[in-house]
């Protein structure tokens, strides 16, 4: 199993016999999935998603892949191909057309109709291709075919590549539900096929590969979605991912037999919804929809609430009503559903939404005490199972955190893939097919590119550092004027601090220290403005941690008069 090395460099010339695979999001994370392929000089793009911020990304709303790789060879991308529509898969398109808008698109009915929706908010009208499983198109030097695969969300296609330089079969997000909502399974009868004609790289969704078994199907959470609306008191809050069709309508379908009526809560679940219903994925009981704002009609036991929010996102609709700032407001009596599993690195946010909810009176139900979310992702015996039936020559386990990604490549490695066959990498690193054989070759640049309000890609690692320190550390200013011709002190230090529990008094304490510190520099011929800031921030850094035992941000400020 090979895995990369922090030695890489940047990588050869792809051979004429090659196919190259350059992962710039989606290893080692779950989200920003985007996978760059090349051959005969031309390349292929496949997904193009997004990254939700954790606590450590404060003050930033997405993050995209690294378009670096590709932006000087923008007219050489034949097409990108979405695999399905949700947003870690589709969110960032806007930001890729931004640099050239008439790159085609290509995908299915529903995944095409949110990316347009979205792309018309940024006033982008694209280029697209639907397709279809079973359907065949030729792009430039990539023969593809597309095959249905089960998810989460309706119409979700993997994706068979075929190359002079070899064949690459790309499952997207998918599981092996044999009783889905929608009736449409998927389909190994093609990916045996594939398998016959020889699968030389196999990259595989890793999320669920570290989980024993089968994933639940999907009706089997029925049951448990009739029982909170039999029990529920007064209103039903209901949060789930945006594009979560499935699990809408089985909400929509538990409303109706209760005898409630449905108001979408949040702007892309009402537009996500109406594109869903609009193009016949989503069936909705006559009569049940109602707008948010005529609620106040109807008796609280009449009304189920579908909101965002189920991942804790603080701007979203469930977390501003666990706060109690939403037009919503939730209290003794009413049930909220979380329909969805955490996405790793979600957790503390989440359960800081629930225990709002709780503290203003509601009841909570989620996956940890009922069944009423299950997995769009396959465990690890529906890989096995897949890895049988394709038999490949090569695996590169892909859309996962490490833990996953690595459970995956030892599943491939048990069905009898050769070890030195089973490619583990990381974003940004360089995987070719040569001759049959996958190997890592090199590495480019692949960094985060965090969207900051209007600012794309402005933010960095050191300005997040600086609003780390600031949020947990607190900050002080130092202020000092010197005499321009004797370089004495002739005002302060005068000492501000914010962000701490100790009262300014405590701070006073610094300011022998600074005046010492100063002199001393100024005594040595030290006069430059930037040199004495440097010796202000050591004096109050090294006290701060001495006597506080903090390490905040320090701003020292030096003026001569």
């Amino acid at each position: 199993m090979s895995h990369p090395h922090p030695e890489l460099t940047t990588p050869p010339r792809l051979p004429d016999n090659g196919l190259r695979v350059v992962a710039l999001g989606g290893l080692g994370e779950v989200g920003r999935n985007m996978a760059v392929l090349e051959t005969e000089g031309r390349l292929l793009v496949i997904d193009c998603g997004v990254l939700f911020p954790e606590d450590h990304h404060p003050g930033v709303d997405l993050i995209l892949p690294d378009f670096s790789y590709v932006e000087d060879r923008l007219d050489d991308i034949d097409a990108v191909v979405l695999t399905h529509g949700h947003e870690d898969h589709i969110g960032a398109v806007p930001y890729l057309l931004r640099l050239k808008g008439d790159l085609p698109l290509i995908g299915s009915t529903l995944t095409l109709a949110l990316v347009e929706a979205k792309l018309k908010e940024h006033r982008i009208r694209p280029f697209t291709l639907t397709v279809r499983e079973g359907q065949r198109e030729r792009i430039g030097p990539f023969d593809l075919e597309f095959a249905a695969v089960n998810h989460s969300i309706p119409d979700a296609l993997a994706v068979f590549v075929r190359t002079t330089a070899g064949t690459l079969l790309h499952t997207g997000d998918f599981k092996m539900d044999q009783l889905p909502l929608d009736g449409r399974i998927t389909d190994l009868r093609a990916f045996a096929r594939f398998g016959e004609e020889g699968v030389d790289l196999f990259l595989t969704d890793s999320t669920n590969a570290d989980m024993p078994g089968f994933t639940t199907p999907e009706l089997e959470i029925a049951p448990a979605i009739d029982k909170v609306f039999r029990h529920a008191e007064r209103r039903i809050i209901v949060a789930c991912f945006s594009s979560h069709v499935h699990r809408v309508q089985q909400v929509l379908d538990a409303a109706a037999k209760a005898g409630r009526k449905v108001a979408f809560v949040g702007r892309s679940m009402v537009r996500n919804m109406g594109i869903a219903a609009e193009l016949g994925y989503l069936h909705v009981p006559e009569g049940i929809l109602v707008d948010v704002k005529r609620l106040g009609h109807l008796r609280d036991d009449e009304v189920v609430l579908i909101s965002t929010g189920s991942q804790g996102e603080p701007m979203a609709a469930l977390s501003r009503m666990a706060n109690g700032d939403h037009r919503i407001n939730v209290g003794p009596g009413d049930t909220v559903l979380l329909a969805s599993s955490l996405i790793p690195g979600n957790e503390n946010a989440v359960y800081r939404v629930i225990n709002g909810l709780m503290r203003r009176g509601a009841a909570v139900v989620h996956k940890g005490n009922a069944k009423v979310h299950v997995s769009g992702h396959a465990s690890a015996g529906e890989l096995l199972y897949c890895y049988n039936i394709v038999r490949p020559r090569n695996v590169m386990p892909v859309h996962g955190e490490w833990r996953h990604m690595y459970a995956n490549a030892q599943l491939a490695i048990q069905t009898g893939v050769p070890e030195a066959n089973v490619v583990l990498a990381e974003d940004g690193v360089v995987v070719d097919l040569v001759d049959r054989q996958a190997s890592i070759t090199g590495v480019v640049d692949c960094g985060y590119i965090y969207v900051d309000g209007t600012n794309i890609g402005g933010t960095d690692e050191a300005l997040l550092k600086d609003r780390r320190i600031l949020r947990d550390e607190g900050f002080i200013t130092c202020i000092v004027v010197l005499d321009a011709a004797t370089g004495k002190i002739a005002s302060g230090p005068e000492i501000t601090a914010r962000g701490f529990v100790e009262s300014d008094e405590v701070f006073q304490q610094v300011i022998p220290k600074v005046e010492r510190a100063v002199e001393e520099a100024v005594a040595n011929g030290v006069r430059d403005d930037q040199q004495l800031q440097q010796v202000i921030r050591r004096a109050v850094g090294s006290w701060a941690g001495g006597k506080i035992r903090r390490r905040p941000m320090i701003i020292p400020v030096v003026l001569q008069a």
